[in-house]
């Protein structure tokens, strides 16, 4: 994630929606080296039976890092089905 100032983001906004649309790129909009919002590609694929941001993490990278984790639970091992 890139961090940019809000007045970064005001002057090139053109620029960085095309970079996220297009690129998939994701950008935090902040002030002070603090991130206040995060900007990224909404999800083109939703599910009706999800919340909104349930479905922006299930269809984003938010959770790529974990694609290298072990497997420790199956499908067995849950209670309730939710989705």
């Amino acid at each position: 994630m890139k961090l940019i100032s809000a007045t970064l983001m005001r002057k090139h906004i053109s620029e960085i929606i095309s970079s996220v649309k297009y690129n998939d790129q994701i950008f935090g909009i902040g002030r002070r080296n603090r991130i206040e919002a995060v900007l990224m590609k909404y999800p083109e694929n939703l599910n009706k039976k999800l919340s909104e941001i349930a479905n922006i993490n299930a269809n984003s990278s938010s959770f790529d890092f974990l694609k290298n984790e072990p497997d420790i639970y199956d499908v067995k091992d849950l209670k309730k089905k939710y989705a």
